[in-house]
C-alpha cells in the first residue's frame, strides 16, 4: 500500500465520522465531543467541591469505591485504569494463592481475544478454554474440565454471541458447582450493568457467590476511562499492589472517577427502557428478510443481527442511508460464518431513543438492497 492511499484511506475516514457525527444513532451513545464531555465533569466538580485525589487517595475516590461495594454487595473495591489492568491483577491473585498457574474462561472472553495474551506474557499464567464459543458458560462445561482450575472467569452478558446470559437457574448452579470445587469464582462485568432487567434482581444478588467482580465505566455508564475490581478487603489489598507494580496507580484519577459517580445512578435507571428499546427494535428487525437477531429476543440492550449481504457492501449502504435519512445503523459490520452474510453489534443506549423501528426497518432493508461487491 502506498503513502497516497495511507492518505486517502484517511480522509475517507475522516469523511465518514463527520459523516456520522451528524445522524441520530440507532448504535452506541450517540455523538459528543471532549469539549462537552469534560465540561459536564468540570461543572459537576465545581458543583460538588471535588479535590484531586493523590494516587487513588481521597475522598471522591473512596467513597465511589464504597457506593458501588455496597451496591455489588462486596466488602472492598479499587478503582483502576482498565478493566484490562484490573482482571489480569484478579486472575493472578487467585492463582499465586492456590499455588496454581492455571485458570478457565470462555473461548470468546476478552482476556483471551482483545489483550494480546498478557495473562501469559505479564503474569505467566496458563489458561483454559470452557464451554462453545456460541453459549454461555454453564456447570456442565466446568464440571467438564479434567485439570484443577485456581479460578474461572465467567462474563455477564457474553458480548461476543450477542449479549448472551444464562438463565437464572443455570447461573446459581454455576456458582453452586464452581463453589464446590473450591475454585474461585470471578465476574467479568463489563457490562454487568446491562444484566439486572433480565434477571429481574440487584446486582449484589446477581454478584452473590462470585468471589471477585470486575466492572466498566466507560461501556454502557458512558463515563471516561475507567474499571473497578471488587471482592474481601485482603484481596483488594494485594490488587493495590499489583495496580502498583503494573503503572496503574496514576497520580490522580479525579476525572474518570468524576465521570462515572456523576452519572452511574441515572444510567443504571434507565437500563430496564433500554432493554424495552432493544426488544421493539429486535422484534421489528426480525420481520425483515434477510435479517437475523441473536439472541431473539435479545437478553440485554445489545444484540447482533445478521445480513445477508456483504460486510464491505453493507458499510457502504449504510453511509448512502445516512447521508440520506440522517440516521447511523451501526458500527462495523464483519463477515459472518456463513458465506455471503456478515454480522453487526448493535448496543441500544439513549441516542436509540429518538430513532423510530419504522426508520431502522427502512435502513436495513436500503442496506440489504445494496449492490453487493
Amino acid at each position: 500500500m502506498t503513502r497516497m492511499d495511507d492518505r486517502l484511506r484517511a480522509v475517507n475516514a475522516d469523511e465518514r465520522r463527520a459523516l456520522r457525527d451528524r445522524c441520530r444513532w440507532v448504535h452506541g451513545p450517540g455523538p459528543r465531543t471532549p469539549g462537552q464531555e469534560l465540561a459536564r465533569v468540570a461543572a459537576w466538580c465545581d458543583a460538588n467541591q471535588v479535590s484531586f485525589d493523590a494516587y487513588g487517595e481521597g475522598a471522591l475516590v473512596q467513597d465511589f469505591e464504597a457506593q458501588v461495594a455496597e451496591r455489588l454487595g462486596a466488602e472492598a473495591a479499587r478503582f483502576m485504569p482498565s478493566g484490562t489492568m484490573a482482571q489480569q491483577i484478579a486472575l493472578r491473585v487467585w492463582c499465586e494463592r492456590a499455588g496454581k498457574r492455571h485458570f478457565g474462561m470462555h473461548p470468546t472472553s476478552h482476556v483471551e481475544l482483545h489483550e494480546q495474551r498478557g495473562y501469559a506474557r505479564l503474569h505467566g499464567l496458563e489458561a483454559t478454554l470452557v464451554g462453545p464459543a456460541g453459549s454461555p458458560l454453564l456447570a456442565e462445561h466446568f464440571e467438564g474440565v479434567a485439570e484443577p482450575l485456581a479460578a474461572l472467569l465467567v462474563e455477564l452478558p457474553i458480548r461476543e454471541a450477542g449479549g448472551q446470559l444464562p438463565s437464572w437457574e443455570q447461573l446459581e448452579a454455576l456458582k453452586t458447582s464452581v463453589g464446590e470445587s473450591h475454585t474461585k469464582l470471578h465476574l467479568d462485568g463489563a457490562r454487568l450493568w446491562e444484566c439486572a432487567p433480565f434477571y429481574g434482581r440487584s446486582y449484589e444478588a446477581i454478584c452473590a457467590g462470585f468471589d471477585s467482580v470486575y466492572v466498566s465505566f466507560y461501556k454502557g455508564i458512558g463515563a471516561l476511562a475507567g474499571a473497578m475490581l471488587l471482592g474481601p478487603r485482603d484481596f483488594i489489598e494485594e490488587a493495590k499492589r499489583w495496580q502498583r507494580r503494573c503503572g496503574g496507580n496514576l497520580v490522580t484519577l479525579t476525572p474518570s472517577v468524576a465521570s462515572a459517580a456523576m452519572q452511574l445512578e441515572e444510567r443504571i435507571a434507565g437500563m430496564s427502557r433500554l432493554h424495552a428499546r432493544a426488544l421493539s427494535m429486535a422484534e421489528a428487525l426480525s420481520g425483515v428478510e434477510g435479517v437475523s437477531v441473536l439472541p431473539d429476543p435479545p437478553h440485554t440492550n445489545m444484540m447482533h443481527v445478521f445480513l445477508r449481504c456483504d460486510a464491505e457492501a453493507a458499510q457502504d449502504a449504510r453511509d448512502r442511508f445516512a447521508e440520506a435519512r440522517g440516521v447511523w445503523l451501526f458500527g462495523g459490520a464483519r463477515p459472518a460464518d456463513a458465506p455471503g452474510t456478515c454480522r453487526i453489534e448493535l448496543y441500544v443506549g439513549e441516542a436509540a431513543l429518538e430513532v423510530r423501528d419504522e426508520e431502522i426497518v427502512e435502513g436495513f432493508r436500503a442496506v440489504l438492497s445494496a449492490p453487493q461487491a
